[in-house]
């Protein structure tokens, strides 16, 4: 089935990944329907308490680069060098994210990055937004979109970015797991202080301790969106504003006054939960439908590695590659789409749950610290030979899935030079001795 300007597209899902991948498309001159269940989010306002802000860095820089939106992402906005780490006691210590401290993650606004991409798909040739029409699933054999409260809609190719609880993969019945953390999320707000930061805004800050953390990153309104990433039975265990100010003072003192409607945050904005999806394939053909899966609704990952939407629009980069390999024919290359990534959308999941790990626990211990001064004078002396695996997921466009192997590389001729140099060594000492 070849991608041609007639063929009924269908997108579902206005998020980040379904604007992407419908501008992708409209500027081949595919006509594109994209069904999002919200109202316009930018006329109704983002939903409250929901967003945890985004981490983007290379991977969704160069896919933004292919509609034009790097620089106006980045104009939106705040550069991140670093982790600045909250012990419960003593100072805190920042921690830069590469090793020359000039490479940096950038804390954006989800509600302003859609708004950006909604905004460009609208202006794309070819592409229509359909708000307020809930996708229920697809008729593959009919080749139909199937919407709440109204008649199904005919459609060759559907593409599903409908989000980690997809109605369109539950309409497929494919072999899935979705894997819930036992940790939720709830968001906070550190307003301005004084007309400026009340934290520095050059850094992501984190208040490990050790079962639960909460992080924290700027916005351009001088603002920070803390989120807690708590154990839910904690969440629940503080019922009354005064005990929540309370716990704040204990676990967090150095934040919690600066917090004015800490009280009234905790309790109006909802808890949210973490789920890893896993999910194969993600395609199904039908008589009358192709349908592919992206994004979360393929491959959801928890938030730790700030990689879920620079994964996604990889996937959005990769489709659009595909069709152009292919000559545009919808079946290969939607065979392609899914074997390519797979691998690395696994490989990112399961760096993202360890990285949940490290930044709750790890990151205040000096030993932890002491690893990453090594590592960074690794990368100094060896540059280009040695590279962390930090660098290569948050700074570098490298496939996830090559980067655990490069690793164990990497740390394996580390490992037989140092021992050449121990034996060198002992050779030299040896020999000094019998001289004497």
């Amino acid at each position: 089935m070849a991608a041609e300007a007639g063929e009924r597209v269908a997108v579902v899902g206005a998020g980040l990944a379904g604007c992407l991948l419908a501008v992708l498309l409209g500027r081949r001159g595919i006509a594109v329907t994209v069904y999002e269940r919200r109202p316009d989010p930018r006329v109704a306002g983002a939903e409250r308490g929901r967003s945890i802000n985004l981490a983007i860095s290379a991977r969704g820089l160069a896919a933004l680069e292919q509609v034009g939106l790097r620089d106006q992402s980045l104009k939106q906005a705040l550069p991140m060098h670093g982790r600045m780490v909250h012990p419960l006691a003593g100072a805190p210590n920042f921690q830069p994210y590469s090793a020359d401290g000039e490479r940096a993650i950038n804390s954006i606004s989800r509600a302003e990055l859609n708004r950006s991409l909604l905004d460009t798909a609208e202006g794309t040739p070819g592409v229509t937004l359909r708000f307020s029409q809930r996708v229920t699933g697809v008729d593959v054999e009919a080749g139909a979109v199937l919407l709440e409260g109204a008649a199904p809609e005919p459609a060759g190719i559907v593409l599903a970015g409908d989000g980690a609880y997809s109605a369109v993969r539950r309409s497929l019945r494919l072999d899935e797991d979705a894997d819930f953390l036992e940790h939720g999320y709830k968001e906070l707000t550190v307003p301005p202080r004084d007309g400026g930061f009340a934290l520095d805004p050059d850094a992501l800050h984190i208040w490990p301790r050790g079962t639960s953390m909460m992080i924290a990153l700027p916005n351009l309104d001088r603002s920070f969106t803390c989120t807690l990433f708590w154990p839910k039975a904690d969440f629940a265990a503080l019922d009354t504003p005064e005990e929540v100010t309370a716990y704040f003072e204990r676990h967090y003192p150095d934040v919690a006054g600066l917090m004015p409607d800490l009280a009234g945050d905790y309790e109006r904005n909802p808890v949210g939960s973490l789920v890893t999806v896993r999910c194969w394939p993600w395609t199904r053909y039908g008589k009358g439908a192709l349908v592919a899966l992206l994004g979360d609704a393929a491959h959801a990952i928890v938030p730790f590695f700030g990689q879920g939407a620079n994964c996604a629009f990889e996937d959005c980069i990769e489709i659009d590659r595909c069709l152009t390999e292919t000559g545009g024919d919808w079946a290969r290359a939607l065979s392609l789409y899914q074997e390519r990534r797979k691998a690395n959308t696994d490989a990112i999941a399961e760096m993202a749950l360890d990285n949940f790990i490290e930044m709750r626990d790890r990151v205040s211990s000096p030993v932890y610290r002491a690893k990453q001064a090594a590592v960074h004078a690794l990368e100094r002396r060896l540059a280009g030979r040695y590279v962390s695996r930090y660098e290569l997921v948050s700074f570098s466009t490298v496939p996830y899935a090559r980067i655990p192997a490069r690793i164990r590389r990497q740390n394996r001729v580390l490992a037989a030079a140092a021992a050449g140099t121990a034996a060198a060594l002992g050779l030299g000492l040896r020999a000094l001795l019998r001289r004497r």
